[in-house]
């Protein structure tokens, strides 16, 4: 974890998770907010949740399972800066096909009701692989040194 000379403000890379493939970290947190980076379903041995093969060799990509393993990795990120997905107030998503929007919504309302963040939806050209289908960065606010809220049921 690095620390810089704004008050509260911290960056983290978290172990246990896909290293970033720049430099960044994880994680940013500016006084009560908590900015997560641009989070995608890799995971920390670098193959990519909902990215099979099938009997002949072609990718099966699956968005729902994309979906579930980006929004899991960013309740880990967040569980290590102290904060939760119920502490989350806007996501913004980026698809690589907006045909993909009703998969990517399922999974999505599992994990947040209309009580939830606020969102952002938008297709992209491509992202950093091509296997992955989505990635999606979140800000949080949670006051240092308070203790998360539980999460949505």
């Amino acid at each position: 974890m690095q620390r810089d000379a704004s008050a509260g403000a911290h960056s983290a890379v978290v172990p246990g998770k896909a290293r970033p493939r720049g430099t960044f970290p994880h994680f940013r947190r500016a006084g009560d907010l908590i900015f997560v980076s641009g989070t995608s379903a890799r995971r920390a041995d670098d193959s990519i949740a909902g990215a099979e093969r099938d009997a002949a060799g072609r990718a099966v990509l699956d968005i729902r399972a994309q979906t579930r393993a980006v929004l899991e990795n960013i309740r880990d990120i967040l569980t290590s800066a102290g904060a939760s997905l119920a502490d989350v107030v806007e996501v913004s998503t980026y698809l690589v096909n907006m045909a993909d929007f009703d998969g990517y919504n399922e999974v999505y309302s599992e994990f947040f009701g209309y009580q939830g963040p606020a969102r952002t939806t938008v297709a992209v050209a491509q992202l950093p692989h091509p296997q992955l289908l989505i990635e999606i960065k979140a800000i949080a606010c949670r006051p240092a040194g308070t203790p998360p809220r539980e999460e949505p049921p």
